[in-house]
Order: structure tokens, then sequence, then C-alpha cells
């Protein structure tokens, strides 16, 4: 299964992150680093497959709150009953501006940057089947390892010249820096599934955790880590809309529901502890024919949690 869902946040409160201050003499690095260690840890909301924050876009409205999208792509499934080898694989992108303040004491400019990164995770699990019902669900536990590789660039295009000059510093991250990072981790998952002809529900609680780490390749100046965790319940029931049939299948509504309780570090990072996705949508069964795509379904979403609401729309397939 694969799905690219699109959303949009607004928090009332947003990054704690946002505007920095450096002074002319001024541990320019330290604070330089600070920011190393929290972009990190929005990296860290790209690496685990979670609807709810799978396209972030938070903005603050004025020129002096800095943007963030988070984007998301993924997917994952058994291989067969016969041997349940779990893969799944996450490619995730994230953008951040923060502006940085500079002063000698008397003038003072405002310097803006870009930092985009980008994340690849891949993840290998088992499926322990639990329990049959006597409808013909199937109640799996499922401990997944997971690995990510990911990089930050660092875009300063503009005021390279006058932070060197004013601050006597070559902050090479700013200018053109990079940002290497490797994760190690897992998850613990437990799922439900049942497909049926009245119905399909699905049902997946999961907790997850991984460690965020800089290597080889990085900036001189800075290095990163952070820590990736949160707890995941997701539900969807899909069923046939009256006699409706499309491509010769019937044509099915779907509803979803997902919150993610974030912990640890990542908790409070984006102005909540977590979020909460309520989804309606539309599914079109292609099974009949001879192509790769057998289901596509439509989600509309609305989104919610404290001090933040927003809307998404996602498509995912099945294969």
């Amino acid at each position: 299964m694969a799905q690219t869902p699109f959303s949009h946040a607004r928090p009332l409160s947003l990054l704690a992150i946002g505007l920095i201050s450096l002074t002319a003499q001024a541990e320019g690095e330290s604070f330089v680093q600070r920011r190393a260690n929290a972009v990190v840890s929005l990296m860290s909301f790209t690496v685990v497959p979670d609807i709810t924050a799978s396209n972030l876009n938070i903005g603050g409205g004025t020129s002096e709150q800095s943007a963030l999208t988070i984007t998301q792509l993924g997917g994952g499934a058994t291989m067969s009953e016969g041997f349940p080898i779990y893969l799944e694989g996450t490619l995730g992108y994230s953008r951040y501006d923060p502006q940085f303040v500079f002063s000698d004491g008397a003038d003072t400019r405002t310097i803006p940057t870009k930092w985009n990164s980008l994340t690849a995770t891949g993840g290998i699990g088992w499926d322990f089947s639990l329990h049959k019902d006597k409808w013909g669900g199937n109640l799996v536990l499922r401990p997944i390892g997971n690995f990510t590789l990911g990089t930050l660039a660092s875009d300063l295009r503009l005021g390279a010249l006058f932070i060197q000059h004013k601050t006597g510093k070559n902050l090479d991250f700013l200018d053109g820096g990079r940002l290497n990072v490797y994760g190690l981790g897992g998850s613990l998952m437990l799922d439900y599934e049942l497909f049926s002809v009245p119905q399909d529900i699905d049902v997946e609680l999961r907790y997850s955790y991984q460690h965020l780490q800089s290597f080889s390749g990085t900036s001189p100046s800075v290095t990163g880590q952070a820590e990736a965790e949160n707890l995941g319940l997701y539900l969807r029931r899909r069923a046939p809309m009256w006699d409706w049939t499309l491509l010769d299948r019937p044509l099915r509504y779907v509803l979803e529901g997902a919150r993610t309780e974030y912990l640890g570090e990542q908790r409070g990072l984006l102005g909540f502890n977590s979020l909460n996705s309520l989804g309606l949508g539309l599914e079109l069964d292609s099974s009949k024919y001879k192509v790769f795509v057998t289901r596509t379904r439509l989600v509309a979403r609305y989104m919610f949690s404290s001090n933040t609401s927003g809307y998404s729309v996602g498509l995912a397939m099945s294969f």
C-alpha cells in the first residue's frame, strides 16, 4: 500500500525555534549548533509513517514567524500469509525558513536562511498471529526494525559577507552547509485486519522510536541528534455504497480516524502534544482487470488538536 496525503495545519502557538539573535562576539556557532539539534528534531517527524503529520504546512502569517513544511510519502505491507515478513518504506521532506538576527551593538540585520531536509526510512518486520475470529479477522503482533538516512542542506544566499564582516566568523553551516543523519530504532504494532464482502476493517496501534545522529560529511561547525518517539492509533472501515458499482466492482465508502501522541523530545515541539484526524472518502476497486493497482482511495481529512486545526486530501493505492 502507498499513500500520498496533503494537509495544512496552523497552530496558534508556533515553533519555539523561530528567531535567533547573534551578537558580534557571540557564540554564533553555539547558536547554530542549537538550531542544528532543533532541525534534526524536525526531521524526526518524517521518519515514522504517520497519517496525521504526513504533510504539515505551518506558517504564522507574518514576516517574523518562520514557515515550516513537512511532507511524507510511504507505505507498508505483509508479503504473504505463508511467509509473513512485513516491509515498509517512507520518504520524508521538510523545509524550515528560520531568520537569524545579527547585531554588533549598533546595527541590526535580519538574515533569512532556507533549511531543506530529505529522509528515507525502511522497516523490516514479522507478523506473529495472535488470534483469528469467526468472521475471518486476524490479530497480529508485528515487531519492526527501522533505519533512516537523511540529509539537511542550509542555503544562506544573502548575507554571508555581512555575517563574516560583522562577526569575523565563517559560519559554514549557514552558508551552503550540510548535515547528514542516520537513524536506528524500531516499532511494535498491534494490527487487526478483517477483509470480507460486507466490510473491511483495519485497526493499528503502533509505538515507534528512533535515535537520529549526524555522521561524516556534516559541516565541521555543527553536529546534531534527536529522538523520534510517538504512539499512534489508526482505524479504517470500508464498505459498499448500496448497490453502486464501478469497473464491475462495488464502489466503497471509507471512514477513518487517527491519533498520534508525541512523546519525549517531539512532545510540544510543533506547538501541540498530539494530533487527530477524521477522514471520509471513496474507494475504487480495479482488481477485476489486469492492472498493477488493485484499489485506489481518495480521502478528505479534518485534522485538529490543541491550538491546531487543518485539512487534508489523501490519495492511497493498494497493489
